[in-house]
């Protein structure tokens, strides 16, 4: 007896059997579905993941109470412990106890040794910030600084004048009506000590960066050992 063929399923949109091609188009469109859904679901699942790396290294970077605002280094001790790397004294000026030094450090480059220091000052009657620096540049061989590099760091100010200060003669840069929003130069003294050359400059006002740069001539004018 011949098995009994099975009759064709009705679809309830279409109210009769499907024909071939709607089959083969029917299984396209969910098979389509499926793969959008999936690639939906992967994306969704993909940042998921990455927001909670995100999350887990957030959680893992320490911070503590503080910030930059807080951080300060000891210049005196630095500069002591580097000193024989230098190869000579280097700077530690005594400045007023509310400011605060960011950096000090020797940096290299382009044939030039400088031990920098980086200060937030503070005007004791306005309370207002402002930025200081000092720089003791020197060359392996004991030649002088080259002018490009001093220019660098004075960003290509001209000279407007000269005086002594600290027993060193300097050569002043003043540039006060400049934007102090647009510049870390106001105010700048350049002077020569030995073989070194010596820059302060900020955007703190000329009678500040002058009796820093006195500290500084004094500072290195010291006997070795003097308290």
């Amino acid at each position: 007896m011949a098995k009994q063929r099975k009759a064709p399923a009705i679809v309830a949109e279409l109210g009769r059997p499907e024909t071939p091609q709607e089959t083969a188009t029917r299984k396209a469109r969910d098979s389509r579905l499926y793969r959008e859904r999936k690639t939906v679901n992967n994306l969704v699942f993909s940042l998921l993941v990455s927001l909670g790396l995100v999350l887990v290294i957030f959680l893992m970077v320490p911070r503590g109470t503080g910030g930059f605002a807080e951080h300060e280094v000891n210049v005196a001790s630095l500069a002591a412990d580097a000193a024989p790397s230098a190869g000579r004294e280097l700077a530690a000026p005594e400045v007023p106890d509310a400011w605060k030094a960011k950096q000090a450090e020797l940096r290299g480059g382009d044939g030039v040794t400088a031990w920098q220091i980086n200060y937030t000052t503070v005007d004791e009657a306005t309370g207002v910030e402002a930025y200081a620096a000092v720089a003791q540049a020197f060359t392996p061989d004991g030649a002088a600084v080259d002018d490009v590099w001093i220019s660098q760091q004075l960003e290509q100010q001209a000279p407007t004048g000269s005086e002594t200060l600290g027993g060193l003669d300097w050569i002043a840069y003043d540039h006060s009506d400049r934007d102090p929003d647009s510049t870390n130069v106001l105010f700048a003294l350049q002077a020569q000590h030995g073989d070194d050359t010596i820059l302060v400059y900020g955007t703190d006002s000329p009678a500040t960066l002058r009796m820093l740069a006195t500290e500084v001539a004094e500072s290195l004018s010291e006997p070795k050992g003097t308290a």
